[in-house]
């Protein structure tokens, strides 16, 4: 088991606003971009985390985590966003762009074939798997900045 000292902050996450400003404006710029889009919030937040989980960034997870049940999403999407294959409970267009998520996600461990393609372009126009793909690579950026410096997961009411 990790002890206390394995898991603290190594750059805190205001430290490092304060250290790159411009990283974290062009960060929100994507995101106004984003949500300017025709991916709905729910599924925006459902890829955040799922690619969260892959890369095991636990500030991303609970960042998103927090700005998912702000928005209502259904808390059984989010119990079992990590097995959505098996769950029963996402929409086609939702397991397209989770399988899309994991895809980019793990890009280095496989080849994208025609077919996945082919079922994200079933669901999501040309303009939304562009965006889609934005929104995955941004958090897949997030991922590697927030882990690596174990930026302190956003909990509320700490135990």
């Amino acid at each position: 088991m990790p002890t206390a000292e394995a898991t603290a902050p190594r750059v805190e996450w205001k430290v490092f606003q304060e250290l790159v400003p411009e990283f974290y404006t062009g960060m929100t710029a994507i995101t106004h971009a984003l949500k300017k889009s025709g991916i709905e919030p729910e599924l925006r937040e459902l890829i955040k985390i799922r690619a969260s989980q892959i890369n095991g960034c636990a500030f991303c997870i609970q960042f998103h985590l927090n700005d998912a049940r702000k928005i209502n999403v259904p808390a059984e999407k989010l119990d079992l966003l990590a097995a959505w294959r098996e769950a029963g409970i996402f929409s086609e267009r939702e397991m397209a762009a989770l399988e899309w998520t994991e895809r980019v996600t793990l890009l280095a461990q496989h080849h994208i074939d025609d077919e996945t393609y082919a079922r994200i372009a079933a669901h999501f126009s040309e303009q939304d798997r562009v965006l889609l793909t934005v929104a995955i690579s941004q958090i897949n950026a997030w991922n590697r900045v927030a882990a690596p410096f174990r930026f302190t997961p956003p909990i509320k009411d700490k135990v």
